[in-house]
């Protein structure tokens, strides 16, 4: 390939070549006459190696127009590119322009393998900081190339190095049947010597998946059998918007089709994420429109046998998520000897009742207790206190360390995470698992005549503890309210009064009559997070819309905040609550009326300011992380 640039420029090239000197690294040649190109290649045996910006960890030369970086697999692998530094500047948003490191992979057709020409669309472009670079790139193919270009400036930022390898695609083939005809629908069957389970992945895993696709994933497993699938890793687009008002998202039917109820709508990012069907069929439905596709999906997939078969006592499937967690909790009381670890399941019971040891008598020392709850398909496990009575110290410490307590653990991020801890004598409130899995762990070291324990009110709900309104079955978490069935009435977040679970979404639509309109009154607010209740303050939120889609004028709420109300400007209105898997709160109590368009509220919607009136204990360090937080949006993004 002919070359042209400055000095400068070859400099920058043969100290490149020096730095990659240790690695396999060869001349290639490139349709672009303007670039200097240096290729990797798996063809003389090496898998993996590294490369870097010239002159790096000294900042990069300007002007460099421009360096290419071409690496070649073999026909059955694909290249994975991972930054350990990366410091490019970034003089504009989009980093089109100034510096910044293009990404190629559509490089198969005419001309030599890898090559790519003035003509070729890039699938990414690159610049920023070490947290603007994605954590690896995959290509779909067996070629990949970056395009580094730099300005005319010269400035500090050092540039970037990287790992490289080559890795045989076949490790992320669906272990299903393709559907002829169709570009990624597939069927998995519990049918003749089918494995019990398997891998699934969206189209090009660990690539980005193209846009403008729909995939299919039928799941038909034997009579009474269930259908378990385990989502490691969801990247579809980054941050925390409504998967309502994603382009790109996962559904989950509890059936054969779409006209099943829905148990989980997945987008965003997430990992760890557990489903269960009700019966023998499931239907996972991947759809995609964005144009900024993610990386995708990796799931598991198992057929669990009937809940009281053989198989299922001896492999103990249901203790699969827990095991391993109860082992760094201490030694676990056998199930087999004694009451005190318990296990509930729904197959046998919506609803019940568990006591601490001897309840309504003292429990005895050095009691340690388990208690395990499953449910299946979009049940949540909530938990009401009746009775809670702990032995408590006498210098009446309010620390529940070192002292008998019972404390909750959910699944997070596929690990077990504790999210509740009671000790004491005060009644608790009502707990929610943010799956179908819940777990209890009750230590009571101590005894006393008083100390009678605890009795707790179990159910399987698949209603969120959200009593008001009509639920859809198309979203796993939405009420509908209409003014023709009533015209004023309550709402909560999922289940108030206690604190709402985690990693939750839950849509609250209101329909009013051609002529009427929606007022919110909210008598209780307290959902955590802080102004503006974006993901950089892993917030969660409550926002509202006059529409379908987003609605700019009303923004996010979030915090600790007085009565306040909000009203629609029209017979429509969209309340949207969504929590992430950090911190919670106590939710929100809301008063609705529907109202005709003409009659005017005593309290308007308030400006921006007024609206959020936090507590005057907390006023003014919020208004301090309100302005940090906006000052680090406007920074970094």
């Amino acid at each position: 390939m002919g070359r042209r640039g400055s000095a400068m420029e070859l400099s920058a090239t043969l100290l490149v070549l020096l730095h990659l000197s240790m690695n396999v690294v060869d001349e290639g040649h490139a349709v672009n006459p303007s670039c200097t190109c240096l290729r990797f290649t798996s063809t003389f045996g090496k898998e993996r190696g590294t490369f870097s910006s010239p002159d790096y960890p000294r900042p990069y030369p300007p002007r460099l127009d421009c360096l290419l970086y071409t690496f070649l697999a073999a026909p059955h692998q694909i290249v994975e590119l991972v930054f350990t530094d990366f410091d490019i500047y970034k003089e504009h948003l989009d980093c089109v322009r100034g510096d910044y490191l293009k990404v190629y992979w559509e490089v198969q057709g005419p001309g030599p393998p890898g090559a790519i020409s003035e003509r070729s669309a890039w699938a990414k472009e690159l610049c920023g900081s070490r947290t603007d670079a994605p954590p690896a790139l995959y290509s779909p193919g067996p070629a990949l190339v970056l395009e580094f270009h730099t300005g005319l400036k010269q400035n500090n930022a050092t540039g970037f190095v990287g790992t490289y390898s080559f890795i045989d695609r076949r490790l992320f083939e669906t272990d299903g049947v393709r559907v002829p005809g169709t570009e990624c629908d597939y069927q998995f069957s519990r049918s003749g010597n089918r494995p019990t389970h398997g891998r699934m992945y969206s189209p090009r895993y660990p690539s980005i998946y193209p846009n403008n696709v729909r995939c299919s994933y039928h799941f038909h497993a034997r009579a009474k059998e269930r259908v378990k699938v385990v989502f490691e890793e969801v990247s579809l687009q980054k941050g925390d918007i409504s998967c309502l008002r994603r382009a790109d998202i996962i559904k989950v039917f509890d059936g054969r089709d779409t006209s099943a109820p829905a148990i989980a709508m997945l987008c965003n990012e997430l990992t760890g994420y557990e489903v269960l069907s009700t019966g023998p069929a499931l239907l996972l439905q991947f759809t995609a429109n964005s144009a900024t596709p993610g990386q995708g999906f990796a799931a598991t997939f198992h057929f669990q046998p009937p809940p009281d078969s053989t198989a299922a006592d001896s492999d103990r499937l249901l203790k699969l998520s827990f095991g391993k967690a109860f082992e760094s909790l201490g030694p676990e009381v056998s199930a087999t000897t004694s009451s005190c670890h318990q296990e509930f399941s729904s197959d046998g019971s919506k609803h019940g009742t568990l006591t601490s040891p001897h309840y309504p008598s003292p429990y005895p020392p050095n009691t340690h207790c388990h208690y395990e709850f499953f449910g299946r398909g979009k049940e949540r496990v909530r938990l009401i206190f009746q009775d809670f009575f702990l032995y408590k110290s006498a210098d009446g410490s309010v620390d529940c360390t070192n002292l008998d307590s019972l404390q909750a653990f959910v699944n997070v991020d596929g690990r077990l995470e504790k999210v509740e801890t009671f000790c004491g004598v005060n009644l608790p409130k009502p707990i929610m698992s943010n799956g179908p899995k819940l777990m209890l762990e009750f230590r009571g070291t101590q005894s006393s005549r008083y100390a009678r324990g605890f009795k707790i009110s179990y159910s399987f709900v698949e209603n969120f503890g959200i009593n008001t309104g009509r639920q859809l079955k198309e979203f796993p978490c939405a009420f509908v309210y209409n003014s023709s069935e009533s015209r004023n009435g309550t709402f909560a977040s999922p289940n108030s009064p206690g604190p709402y679970p985690r990693d939750t979404e839950c849509t609250y639509f209101f329909h009013g009559g051609e002529t009427e309109k929606v007022h919110l009154h909210f008598t209780n607010f307290d959902i955590e997070g802080v102004l503006p209740c974006e993901a950089v303050s892993a917030s969660d939120y409550v926002e509202f819309s006059n529409y379908m889609t987003e609605d700019n004028r009303y923004g996010r709420y979030c915090g600790l905040m007085k009565e306040f109300h909000v009203e629609s400007e029209r017979n429509f209105f969209k309340v949207t609550f969504r929590s992430n898997d950090r911190l919670d709160g106590t939710g929100f109590k809301a008063i609705y009326q529907f109202l005709e368009i003409t009659d005017e509220y005593q309290a308007p919607i308030q400006d921006e300011a007024s609206k959020a009136m936090y507590t005057s204990a907390h006023l003014n360090a919020m208004l301090i992380l309100t302005i940090i937080t906006e000052i680090h949006r406007q920074l970094y993004h």
